[in-house]
């Protein structure tokens, strides 16, 4: 006798790894906007577009970490080096890219539970900023955690925090009837 048990695990996961990286996407638009935000309270003048995707990023030495981390795996994969204007678009990629697989993981662990809640977003915000301390560093494109000052660590896992709240409360509202579960 033949079961589609595995076929409706296998399904559900997919269903649940979709949902997580469409939250992912959500999450990450609202961790620009706060950032965002952050940037015009500190007297940016760049529209958030412009900002986004060109914003004061001219060369690999300022570069922020994901810009370094995609340089890193782009070159071992095309074999050569990456221009200095390639630096804004990779870290766009980059960053986007990594919000959007972490709410992939969100997705399939909290859509294995019988309901979801937003406050999952918290430890799950947290995670992903406590997991920059150790991977980045080890890449050598952070120093460790206990280099940085309390208001940039603060300041860093404030926009986490809403990441993960933003990603958290996407997947419920995706996800028709885990709510009431």
């Amino acid at each position: 006798m033949r079961s589609d048990h595995g076929k409706g695990v296998f399904a559900g996961a997919i269903r649940a790894a979709s949902l997580g990286a469409a939250a992912g996407v959500i999450g990450t638009l609202a961790f620009d906007r706060f950032l965002y935000r952050r940037y015009r309270r500190e007297g940016g003048d760049s529209g958030f577009a412009d900002w986004e995707t060109s914003a004061g990023v001219v060369s690999w030495e300022d570069a922020p970490a994901p810009a370094k981390v995609g340089k890193r795996l782009l070159e071992a994969v095309l074999g050569r080096e990456l221009p200095p204007e390639s630096a804004r678009p990779v870290n766009n990629v980059t960053h986007w890219a990594y919000g959007i697989q972490a709410g992939v993981l969100y997705g399939l662990v909290v859509g294995s539970l019988r309901s979801s809640k937003v406050w999952y977003g918290i430890p799950f915000g947290a995670g992903v900023w406590a997991s920059g301390y150790v991977v980045l560093p080890v890449l050598g494109v952070y120093r460790p955690i206990w280099e940085y000052d309390r208001e940039t660590l603060a300041k860093d896992l404030s926009g986490h925090l809403v990441y993960g709240l933003a990603t958290a409360m996407a997947f419920r509202l995706l996800s028709p009837g885990r709510a009431a579960r």
